[in-house]
Protein backbone atom coordinates (compact mmCIF):
# COMPACT_ATOMS: atom_id res chain seq x y z
CA UNK A 1 0.00 0.00 0.00
CA UNK A 2 1.35 3.35 -0.89
CA UNK A 3 0.50 6.31 0.85
CA UNK A 4 1.21 10.18 -0.30
CA UNK A 5 2.23 11.66 2.76
CA UNK A 6 3.80 14.71 4.64
CA UNK A 7 5.99 14.01 7.67
CA UNK A 8 6.79 16.93 10.23
CA UNK A 9 9.67 16.79 12.84
CA UNK A 10 13.48 16.74 13.61
CA UNK A 11 16.36 14.98 11.30
CA UNK A 12 19.02 13.16 13.37
CA UNK A 13 22.05 10.81 12.90
CA UNK A 14 20.89 7.36 12.70
CA UNK A 15 22.23 5.05 15.78
CA UNK A 16 22.18 2.11 13.19
CA UNK A 17 23.50 3.23 9.93
CA UNK A 18 22.76 1.63 6.51
CA UNK A 19 25.40 2.06 3.99
CA UNK A 20 23.46 0.31 1.12
CA UNK A 21 20.66 2.90 0.82
CA UNK A 22 20.21 7.00 0.07
CA UNK A 23 19.36 7.88 3.62
CA UNK A 24 21.05 5.37 5.46
CA UNK A 25 22.81 7.63 7.73
CA UNK A 26 19.89 9.95 8.70
CA UNK A 27 16.28 9.00 10.22
CA UNK A 28 13.46 11.50 11.34
CA UNK A 29 11.93 11.69 14.32
CA UNK A 30 8.03 12.40 13.32
CA UNK A 31 5.88 14.44 15.82
CA UNK A 32 3.17 14.94 12.83
CA UNK A 33 1.98 13.36 9.84
CA UNK A 34 0.08 14.70 7.05
CA UNK A 35 -2.00 12.54 4.71
CA UNK A 36 -1.77 14.00 1.41
CA UNK A 37 -3.12 11.13 -0.88
CA UNK A 38 -4.81 8.26 0.67
CA UNK A 39 -4.46 4.43 -1.55
CA UNK A 40 -6.97 1.78 -1.90
CA UNK A 41 -5.98 -1.21 0.63
CA UNK A 42 -5.39 -3.64 -1.84
CA UNK A 43 -3.19 -2.77 -4.92
CA UNK A 44 -4.33 -4.66 -8.17
CA UNK A 45 -0.47 -6.01 -8.16
CA UNK A 46 2.61 -5.93 -6.62
CA UNK A 47 4.73 -3.08 -8.15
CA UNK A 48 8.03 -4.06 -7.93
CA UNK A 49 8.12 -8.12 -7.20
CA UNK A 50 9.62 -10.62 -9.70
CA UNK A 51 6.28 -12.70 -10.00
CA UNK A 52 5.12 -12.33 -13.33
CA UNK A 53 1.85 -10.06 -13.79
CA UNK A 54 -0.43 -10.27 -17.19
CA UNK A 55 0.82 -7.53 -19.33
CA UNK A 56 -3.18 -6.72 -20.00
CA UNK A 57 -3.52 -5.40 -15.83
CA UNK A 58 -0.29 -3.63 -16.17
CA UNK A 59 -1.22 -2.00 -18.87
CA UNK A 60 -4.54 -1.08 -17.83
CA UNK A 61 -3.16 0.59 -14.29
CA UNK A 62 0.04 1.71 -16.07
CA UNK A 63 0.16 4.84 -13.77
CA UNK A 64 1.29 2.05 -10.90
CA UNK A 65 2.74 0.19 -13.27
CA UNK A 66 5.08 3.10 -14.40
CA UNK A 67 6.31 2.53 -10.62
CA UNK A 68 8.26 -0.27 -11.30
CA UNK A 69 11.82 0.63 -10.83
CA UNK A 70 13.28 -0.84 -14.10
CA UNK A 71 10.50 0.39 -15.82
CA UNK A 72 10.88 3.70 -14.37
CA UNK A 73 14.27 3.82 -15.25
CA UNK A 74 13.67 3.17 -18.75
CA UNK A 75 11.57 5.90 -19.11
CA UNK A 76 14.09 8.25 -17.41
CA UNK A 77 16.71 6.94 -19.74
CA UNK A 78 14.35 7.32 -22.39
CA UNK A 79 14.60 10.95 -21.75
CA UNK A 80 18.20 11.36 -21.49
CA UNK A 81 18.69 9.21 -25.09
CA UNK A 82 16.36 11.72 -26.79
CA UNK A 83 18.12 14.67 -25.40
CA UNK A 84 21.63 13.11 -26.17
CA UNK A 85 20.29 12.44 -29.70
CA UNK A 86 19.46 16.25 -30.11
CA UNK A 87 22.42 17.49 -28.69
CA UNK A 88 24.51 15.15 -31.13
CA UNK A 89 22.33 16.41 -34.30
CA UNK A 90 22.51 20.12 -33.51
CA UNK A 91 26.60 19.81 -33.72
CA UNK A 92 26.35 18.45 -36.80
CA UNK A 93 25.39 21.51 -37.91
CA UNK A 94 21.14 20.03 -38.49
CA UNK A 95 18.66 22.29 -37.92
CA UNK A 96 15.13 20.61 -36.01
CA UNK A 97 11.95 21.38 -37.89
CA UNK A 98 8.52 20.23 -36.76
CA UNK A 99 6.31 18.92 -39.85
CA UNK A 100 2.55 18.64 -39.85
CA UNK A 101 0.67 15.65 -37.88
CA UNK A 102 -2.82 16.01 -40.19
CA UNK A 103 -1.22 15.22 -43.46
CA UNK A 104 -1.78 13.49 -47.07
CA UNK A 105 -2.27 9.87 -47.61
CA UNK A 106 0.93 8.54 -49.07
CA UNK A 107 2.02 4.60 -50.21
CA UNK A 108 4.34 4.14 -47.62
CA UNK A 109 4.18 0.45 -47.07
CA UNK A 110 1.56 0.22 -44.74
CA UNK A 111 -2.23 1.06 -44.01
CA UNK A 112 -2.91 5.04 -43.14
CA UNK A 113 -4.80 6.39 -39.74
CA UNK A 114 -7.61 8.48 -42.13
CA UNK A 115 -8.92 11.45 -39.95
CA UNK A 116 -12.29 13.10 -41.24
CA UNK A 117 -11.84 16.94 -41.94
CA UNK A 118 -15.43 18.81 -40.49
CA UNK A 119 -14.48 21.66 -42.65
CA UNK A 120 -14.92 19.88 -46.27
CA UNK A 121 -17.43 17.35 -46.14
CA UNK A 122 -16.45 13.35 -46.98
CA UNK A 123 -12.65 14.42 -47.39
CA UNK A 124 -9.61 12.83 -44.95
CA UNK A 125 -6.52 13.92 -44.10
CA UNK A 126 -4.21 11.06 -43.17
CA UNK A 127 -1.51 11.19 -40.39
CA UNK A 128 1.99 10.31 -41.66
CA UNK A 129 3.69 7.32 -41.73
CA UNK A 130 6.72 9.74 -41.80
CA UNK A 131 7.79 12.65 -42.89
CA UNK A 132 8.52 11.82 -46.04
CA UNK A 133 7.41 14.68 -48.35
CA UNK A 134 7.32 17.68 -46.16
CA UNK A 135 11.58 16.46 -45.75
CA UNK A 136 11.84 16.69 -49.24
CA UNK A 137 10.41 19.76 -49.45
CA UNK A 138 12.40 21.50 -46.97
CA UNK A 139 15.81 20.13 -48.86
CA UNK A 140 13.76 22.64 -52.16
CA UNK A 141 13.55 25.35 -49.62
CA UNK A 142 17.13 25.27 -48.87
CA UNK A 143 16.87 23.96 -45.25
CA UNK A 144 20.18 21.90 -46.11
CA UNK A 145 20.01 19.99 -42.77
CA UNK A 146 17.03 19.21 -41.48
CA UNK A 147 15.92 16.60 -38.18
CA UNK A 148 13.38 16.09 -35.93
CA UNK A 149 12.20 13.17 -33.44
CA UNK A 150 9.21 12.39 -35.49
CA UNK A 151 5.98 11.13 -34.46
CA UNK A 152 4.73 8.83 -37.24
CA UNK A 153 1.66 6.85 -37.75
CA UNK A 154 1.42 3.07 -39.26
CA UNK A 155 -1.63 0.94 -38.62
CA UNK A 156 0.46 -2.34 -38.88
CA UNK A 157 -0.18 -5.63 -36.42
CA UNK A 158 1.83 -5.19 -33.38
CA UNK A 159 5.18 -7.39 -32.70
CA UNK A 160 7.32 -7.51 -30.07
CA UNK A 161 9.73 -4.69 -31.58
CA UNK A 162 6.97 -2.54 -33.09
CA UNK A 163 4.58 -0.97 -30.90
CA UNK A 164 1.02 -0.55 -32.79
CA UNK A 165 -0.31 2.51 -34.22
CA UNK A 166 2.77 4.86 -33.73
CA UNK A 167 6.30 5.11 -32.75
CA UNK A 168 9.08 8.19 -32.66
CA UNK A 169 11.76 8.05 -35.18
CA UNK A 170 15.20 10.03 -35.33
CA UNK A 171 14.18 11.93 -39.02
CA UNK A 172 17.22 13.46 -41.33
CA UNK A 173 17.37 14.46 -44.59
CA UNK A 174 20.88 16.47 -46.15
CA UNK A 175 20.69 18.97 -49.35
CA UNK A 176 23.52 17.51 -52.23
CA UNK A 177 24.79 14.39 -50.33
CA UNK A 178 25.36 10.78 -51.19
CA UNK A 179 24.28 7.37 -49.84
CA UNK A 180 28.09 7.58 -48.27
CA UNK A 181 27.27 11.41 -46.37
CA UNK A 182 24.58 9.45 -44.78
CA UNK A 183 26.29 6.69 -43.69
CA UNK A 184 28.85 8.95 -42.09
CA UNK A 185 25.99 10.66 -40.19
CA UNK A 186 24.69 7.02 -39.07
CA UNK A 187 28.14 5.82 -37.99
CA UNK A 188 28.84 9.29 -36.05
CA UNK A 189 25.23 9.60 -34.06
CA UNK A 190 24.11 5.89 -33.32
CA UNK A 191 27.67 4.61 -31.87
CA UNK A 192 27.93 7.85 -30.18
CA UNK A 193 24.66 7.42 -28.35
CA UNK A 194 24.95 3.52 -27.80
CA UNK A 195 28.38 3.76 -25.72
CA UNK A 196 27.20 6.94 -23.48
CA UNK A 197 24.47 4.42 -21.97
CA UNK A 198 25.64 1.30 -21.94
CA UNK A 199 28.60 -1.32 -21.33
CA UNK A 200 28.32 -3.32 -23.95
CA UNK A 201 30.83 -3.68 -26.68
CA UNK A 202 29.53 -0.87 -28.96
CA UNK A 203 31.24 -1.89 -33.13
CA UNK A 204 32.28 1.61 -34.56
CA UNK A 205 31.82 2.79 -38.42
CA UNK A 206 32.66 2.21 -40.85
CA UNK A 207 29.78 -0.50 -40.19
CA UNK A 208 29.87 -3.50 -43.14
CA UNK A 209 27.94 -2.81 -46.27
CA UNK A 210 25.82 -5.82 -47.11
CA UNK A 211 23.56 -6.08 -50.39
CA UNK A 212 20.04 -7.49 -50.14
CA UNK A 213 20.81 -10.09 -52.59
CA UNK A 214 23.49 -10.81 -50.74
CA UNK A 215 22.10 -10.79 -47.13
CA UNK A 216 18.90 -12.98 -48.22
CA UNK A 217 21.37 -16.10 -49.70
CA UNK A 218 23.35 -15.89 -46.57
CA UNK A 219 21.06 -14.99 -43.74
CA UNK A 220 17.69 -15.61 -45.39
CA UNK A 221 16.41 -12.30 -44.09
CA UNK A 222 17.22 -8.68 -44.62
CA UNK A 223 17.92 -7.67 -41.27
CA UNK A 224 20.68 -10.59 -40.23
CA UNK A 225 22.16 -10.82 -36.86
CA UNK A 226 25.82 -10.67 -37.22
CA UNK A 227 26.16 -12.07 -33.69
CA UNK A 228 25.26 -15.64 -35.02
CA UNK A 229 28.28 -17.10 -36.85
CA UNK A 230 26.12 -19.92 -39.02
CA UNK A 231 25.88 -18.95 -42.99
CA UNK A 232 23.67 -20.46 -45.28
CA UNK A 233 24.96 -21.73 -48.17
CA UNK A 234 23.48 -22.69 -51.53
CA UNK A 235 24.29 -26.56 -52.24
CA UNK A 236 21.81 -26.85 -55.05
CA UNK A 237 24.68 -28.23 -57.64
CA UNK A 238 26.16 -30.65 -55.03
CA UNK A 239 23.06 -32.07 -55.03
CA UNK A 240 21.59 -32.07 -58.87
CA UNK A 241 21.73 -35.56 -59.35
CA UNK A 242 20.85 -36.55 -55.54
CA UNK A 243 18.71 -39.31 -55.11
CA UNK A 244 17.06 -38.29 -52.32
CA UNK A 245 13.19 -37.07 -53.67
CA UNK A 246 12.83 -34.09 -51.25
CA UNK A 247 15.74 -32.42 -53.20
CA UNK A 248 14.25 -32.86 -56.71
CA UNK A 249 13.65 -29.66 -59.10
CA UNK A 250 14.31 -27.50 -55.58
CA UNK A 251 16.61 -25.14 -54.19
CA UNK A 252 18.86 -26.96 -51.48
CA UNK A 253 20.66 -24.57 -48.43
CA UNK A 254 22.70 -25.74 -46.18
CA UNK A 255 23.84 -24.73 -43.21
CA UNK A 256 26.86 -26.30 -41.30
CA UNK A 257 27.09 -26.36 -37.36
CA UNK A 258 30.78 -27.02 -35.94
CA UNK A 259 30.76 -29.38 -33.22
CA UNK A 260 26.97 -30.52 -34.39
CA UNK A 261 27.74 -33.90 -34.55
CA UNK A 262 28.09 -33.99 -30.99
CA UNK A 263 24.80 -33.38 -30.29
CA UNK A 264 21.98 -35.93 -29.82
CA UNK A 265 18.77 -37.28 -31.92
CA UNK A 266 16.66 -34.92 -29.79
CA UNK A 267 18.09 -31.82 -30.61
CA UNK A 268 17.77 -32.41 -34.59
CA UNK A 269 13.82 -33.92 -34.29
CA UNK A 270 13.06 -30.27 -32.06
CA UNK A 271 14.83 -28.57 -35.41
CA UNK A 272 13.01 -30.07 -37.41
CA UNK A 273 9.70 -29.88 -35.52
CA UNK A 274 10.30 -26.31 -35.49
CA UNK A 275 11.04 -26.30 -39.02
CA UNK A 276 7.30 -28.11 -40.06
CA UNK A 277 5.42 -25.73 -37.71
CA UNK A 278 2.47 -23.63 -39.72
CA UNK A 279 5.20 -20.21 -38.63
CA UNK A 280 8.40 -21.36 -40.46
CA UNK A 281 6.76 -23.87 -43.12
CA UNK A 282 9.25 -26.01 -44.40
CA UNK A 283 7.91 -29.54 -45.46
CA UNK A 284 11.09 -31.38 -43.46
CA UNK A 285 14.53 -30.61 -42.24
CA UNK A 286 16.81 -33.10 -43.81
CA UNK A 287 20.27 -33.44 -41.75
CA UNK A 288 23.82 -35.40 -41.27
CA UNK A 289 26.21 -36.14 -39.19
CA UNK A 290 29.81 -35.99 -40.08
CA UNK A 291 31.29 -37.94 -37.24
CA UNK A 292 35.29 -37.43 -36.06
CA UNK A 293 35.93 -40.50 -37.79
CA UNK A 294 35.30 -39.22 -41.28
CA UNK A 295 31.39 -41.18 -41.68
CA UNK A 296 28.49 -39.77 -42.20
CA UNK A 297 25.50 -40.88 -39.86
CA UNK A 298 22.35 -40.13 -39.38
CA UNK A 299 19.18 -38.35 -41.24
CA UNK A 300 19.62 -38.76 -45.21
CA UNK A 301 23.37 -38.90 -44.87
CA UNK A 302 23.00 -42.50 -46.92
CA UNK A 303 21.68 -40.47 -50.03
CA UNK A 304 24.99 -38.33 -49.60
CA UNK A 305 28.16 -40.02 -51.85
CA UNK A 306 31.56 -39.78 -51.49
CA UNK A 307 31.73 -37.06 -54.63
CA UNK A 308 29.14 -34.89 -52.42
CA UNK A 309 31.22 -35.17 -49.11
CA UNK A 310 34.04 -34.31 -50.72
CA UNK A 311 32.93 -30.79 -52.55
CA UNK A 312 30.89 -30.60 -49.21
CA UNK A 313 34.48 -30.27 -47.48
CA UNK A 314 36.45 -28.31 -50.01
CA UNK A 315 34.37 -26.19 -51.39
CA UNK A 316 31.79 -25.45 -48.27
CA UNK A 317 34.26 -26.12 -45.06
CA UNK A 318 32.58 -29.18 -43.84
CA UNK A 319 34.59 -30.51 -41.31
CA UNK A 320 34.41 -33.91 -38.86
CA UNK A 321 32.71 -33.95 -35.80
CA UNK A 322 29.84 -31.49 -37.91
CA UNK A 323 26.39 -32.11 -38.45
CA UNK A 324 24.97 -30.29 -41.62
CA UNK A 325 21.05 -29.04 -41.95
CA UNK A 326 19.39 -28.99 -45.51
CA UNK A 327 16.59 -26.96 -46.62
CA UNK A 328 14.85 -27.16 -50.21
CA UNK A 329 12.11 -25.17 -51.88
CA UNK A 330 11.71 -22.61 -54.36
CA UNK A 331 13.80 -19.81 -53.90
CA UNK A 332 11.79 -17.61 -51.93
CA UNK A 333 10.69 -19.56 -49.54
CA UNK A 334 13.28 -21.83 -48.92
CA UNK A 335 15.18 -18.27 -47.90
CA UNK A 336 13.20 -17.84 -45.56
CA UNK A 337 12.93 -21.08 -43.97
CA UNK A 338 16.70 -21.09 -43.75
CA UNK A 339 16.77 -18.10 -42.12
CA UNK A 340 14.74 -19.03 -39.41
CA UNK A 341 16.19 -22.35 -39.01
CA UNK A 342 19.22 -20.17 -38.93
CA UNK A 343 17.79 -17.91 -36.24
CA UNK A 344 16.73 -20.71 -34.22
CA UNK A 345 20.15 -22.59 -34.06
CA UNK A 346 21.92 -19.85 -33.21
CA UNK A 347 19.33 -19.59 -29.91
CA UNK A 348 19.43 -23.26 -29.46
CA UNK A 349 23.14 -23.58 -29.52
CA UNK A 350 24.05 -20.65 -28.05
CA UNK A 351 25.95 -19.41 -30.35
CA UNK A 352 24.92 -15.35 -30.22
CA UNK A 353 27.91 -13.47 -29.22
CA UNK A 354 27.08 -11.58 -26.43
CA UNK A 355 27.38 -8.35 -24.90
CA UNK A 356 28.15 -6.59 -28.10
CA UNK A 357 26.53 -4.37 -30.29
CA UNK A 358 26.92 -5.52 -34.09
CA UNK A 359 25.88 -2.85 -37.29
CA UNK A 360 25.25 -3.15 -40.47
CA UNK A 361 23.89 -1.50 -43.57
CA UNK A 362 21.63 -3.82 -46.04
CA UNK A 363 21.92 -1.95 -49.60
CA UNK A 364 21.23 -1.84 -53.05
CA UNK A 365 17.48 -2.86 -52.79
CA UNK A 366 15.62 -3.93 -55.70
CA UNK A 367 13.21 -1.15 -56.80
CA UNK A 368 10.10 -2.97 -57.05
CA UNK A 369 8.33 -6.49 -56.17
CA UNK A 370 5.60 -8.01 -57.59
CA UNK A 371 2.43 -8.19 -55.23
CA UNK A 372 0.02 -10.61 -53.92
CA UNK A 373 -1.74 -9.88 -57.15
CA UNK A 374 1.24 -10.27 -59.69
CA UNK A 375 1.49 -6.65 -60.63
CA UNK A 376 4.85 -4.51 -60.35
CA UNK A 377 4.93 -2.13 -56.75
CA UNK A 378 7.16 -0.46 -54.72
CA UNK A 379 9.25 -2.50 -52.73
CA UNK A 380 10.99 -0.12 -49.63
CA UNK A 381 10.29 3.42 -50.46
CA UNK A 382 8.28 4.61 -53.53
CA UNK A 383 10.45 8.16 -53.23
CA UNK A 384 13.90 6.65 -53.31
CA UNK A 385 15.89 7.47 -56.90
CA UNK A 386 16.69 4.15 -58.78
CA UNK A 387 20.03 3.06 -59.99
CA UNK A 388 20.59 4.16 -63.34
CA UNK A 389 18.25 6.76 -63.32
CA UNK A 390 15.54 7.12 -65.86
CA UNK A 391 17.77 5.03 -68.85
CA UNK A 392 16.88 2.36 -66.21
CA UNK A 393 13.22 3.07 -65.57
CA UNK A 394 12.80 2.92 -69.24
CA UNK A 395 15.32 -0.02 -70.56
CA UNK A 396 15.58 -2.32 -67.83
CA UNK A 397 12.87 -4.82 -66.57
CA UNK A 398 11.41 -3.34 -63.59
CA UNK A 399 11.92 -6.18 -61.20
CA UNK A 400 15.33 -6.38 -61.76
CA UNK A 401 16.55 -2.65 -61.08
CA UNK A 402 17.48 -1.40 -58.02
CA UNK A 403 17.44 1.49 -55.92
CA UNK A 404 19.26 3.90 -53.77
CA UNK A 405 17.71 2.73 -50.67
CA UNK A 406 19.45 1.36 -47.17
CA UNK A 407 18.52 -0.37 -43.95
CA UNK A 408 20.97 -0.08 -40.67
CA UNK A 409 20.45 -3.17 -38.70
CA UNK A 410 21.57 -3.93 -35.56
CA UNK A 411 21.87 -7.08 -33.93
CA UNK A 412 18.94 -8.50 -35.56
CA UNK A 413 16.82 -5.77 -35.26
CA UNK A 414 15.77 -3.16 -38.23
CA UNK A 415 16.82 -0.01 -36.90
CA UNK A 416 16.69 2.44 -39.18
CA UNK A 417 15.70 2.72 -43.19
CA UNK A 418 16.81 5.63 -45.83
CA UNK A 419 17.72 6.51 -49.62
CA UNK A 420 19.22 8.81 -51.83
CA UNK A 421 15.84 10.52 -52.75
CA UNK A 422 14.29 11.05 -56.30
CA UNK A 423 14.48 15.10 -57.32
CA UNK A 424 13.75 14.55 -61.01
CA UNK A 425 10.42 15.29 -61.75
CA UNK A 426 10.36 13.18 -65.21
CA UNK A 427 12.19 10.00 -63.09
CA UNK A 428 9.54 10.61 -60.34
CA UNK A 429 6.74 10.11 -63.03
CA UNK A 430 8.05 7.61 -65.15
CA UNK A 431 8.65 5.68 -61.73
CA UNK A 432 4.67 5.78 -60.56
CA UNK A 433 3.86 4.85 -63.89
CA UNK A 434 5.60 1.57 -63.85
CA UNK A 435 3.94 1.02 -60.46
CA UNK A 436 0.41 1.72 -61.95
CA UNK A 437 0.25 5.59 -61.20
CA UNK A 438 -0.39 7.90 -64.31
CA UNK A 439 0.87 11.23 -63.93
CA UNK A 440 -2.35 12.65 -63.15
CA UNK A 441 -2.08 10.16 -60.16
CA UNK A 442 1.34 11.56 -59.33
CA UNK A 443 -0.39 15.29 -59.65
CA UNK A 444 -3.20 14.45 -57.48
CA UNK A 445 -1.61 12.18 -54.56
CA UNK A 446 2.08 13.96 -54.40
CA UNK A 447 0.98 17.89 -56.21
CA UNK A 448 2.80 20.04 -53.91
CA UNK A 449 6.13 17.43 -54.38
CA UNK A 450 5.57 16.98 -58.06
CA UNK A 451 4.95 20.76 -58.09
CA UNK A 452 8.24 21.85 -56.54
CA UNK A 453 10.27 19.47 -58.03
CA UNK A 454 10.14 22.03 -61.21
CA UNK A 455 11.81 24.70 -59.35
CA UNK A 456 15.72 23.35 -58.80
CA UNK A 457 15.44 20.82 -56.82
CA UNK A 458 18.73 19.35 -54.93
CA UNK A 459 20.17 16.08 -54.92
CA UNK A 460 19.44 14.83 -51.82
CA UNK A 461 19.24 11.71 -49.11
CA UNK A 462 18.33 10.95 -45.69
CA UNK A 463 17.34 8.04 -43.21
CA UNK A 464 15.59 7.80 -40.44
CA UNK A 465 16.49 5.34 -37.28
CA UNK A 466 13.82 3.83 -35.12
CA UNK A 467 14.02 6.13 -31.59
CA UNK A 468 11.68 3.42 -29.70
CA UNK A 469 13.99 0.23 -31.01
CA UNK A 470 17.36 2.17 -30.27
CA UNK A 471 15.55 2.35 -26.51
CA UNK A 472 14.71 -1.11 -27.09
CA UNK A 473 18.51 -2.59 -27.61
CA UNK A 474 20.25 -0.20 -25.07
CA UNK A 475 18.12 -1.31 -22.41
CA UNK A 476 18.39 -4.81 -23.28
CA UNK A 477 14.67 -4.94 -23.29
CA UNK A 478 12.50 -7.95 -24.77
CA UNK A 479 9.74 -5.85 -25.48
CA UNK A 480 8.97 -2.32 -26.74
CA UNK A 481 6.37 -1.52 -24.65
CA UNK A 482 9.19 -1.63 -22.00
CA UNK A 483 10.38 1.30 -22.81
CA UNK A 484 7.15 3.10 -24.10
CA UNK A 485 5.26 5.51 -21.05
CA UNK A 486 1.83 4.55 -22.37
CA UNK A 487 2.14 1.39 -24.87
CA UNK A 488 -1.03 0.08 -26.64
CA UNK A 489 -1.56 -4.05 -25.69
CA UNK A 490 -0.86 -6.73 -28.13
CA UNK A 491 -4.60 -5.89 -30.12
CA UNK A 492 -3.64 -2.12 -30.40
CA UNK A 493 -5.61 -1.30 -27.39
CA UNK A 494 -4.98 1.27 -24.57
CA UNK A 495 -6.33 -0.61 -21.92
CA UNK A 496 -5.34 2.55 -19.60
CA UNK A 497 -7.61 5.18 -21.68
CA UNK A 498 -10.10 3.35 -23.19
CA UNK A 499 -9.09 3.64 -27.01
CA UNK A 500 -10.23 3.37 -29.53
CA UNK A 501 -13.64 3.66 -28.25
CA UNK A 502 -17.43 4.14 -29.55
CA UNK A 503 -17.97 8.21 -30.38
CA UNK A 504 -21.94 9.74 -30.03
CA UNK A 505 -23.50 10.13 -33.01
CA UNK A 506 -23.35 13.90 -32.86
CA UNK A 507 -19.42 13.41 -33.03
CA UNK A 508 -20.36 11.29 -36.33
CA UNK A 509 -22.22 14.00 -37.43
CA UNK A 510 -20.42 16.45 -37.09
CA UNK A 511 -17.11 14.72 -39.50
CA UNK A 512 -20.25 13.76 -42.05
CA UNK A 513 -19.59 10.09 -40.96
CA UNK A 514 -22.43 7.08 -40.82
CA UNK A 515 -21.43 3.87 -40.02
CA UNK A 516 -22.61 0.84 -41.40
CA UNK A 517 -23.01 -2.90 -40.44
CA UNK A 518 -20.39 -2.14 -37.40
CA UNK A 519 -20.72 -4.47 -34.50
Amino acid sequence: MRVVSTFYGKVVERSNKNPNIKTGEIEVIANKIEILGKCKNILPFEINTNQEVREDLRLEYRFLDLRNEKLHNNILLRSKILKTLRDRMDELGFTEIQTPILANSSPEGARDYLVPSRLNPGEFYALPQAPQQFKQLLMVSGFNKYYQIAPCFRDEDPRADRAPGEFYQLDFEMAFSTQEDVFQVIEDVVPYTFKKFTNWKVEEGPFVRIPYKEAMEKYGIDKPDLRNPLIIQDVTEVFKNSEFKAFEHKVIKAIIIPNGAEQGRKFFDKMTEFATTDEVGAKGLAWAKYEKTGELTGGISKFITDEMKNELEKEYGLEKNSSIFFIADELEKVQKIAGLVRIELGKKLDLIEKGVYKFCFIVDFPMYELSDEGTIDFSHNPFSMPQGGLEALQNKNPLEILAYQYDLVCNGYEMASGAVRNHNPEIMVKAFEIAGYTEEDVKNRFGALYNAFQYGTPPHAGAAPGVDRMIMLITDSQNIREIIAFPKNKKARDLLMNAPSVVTKEQLDDVHIKLKNCQ
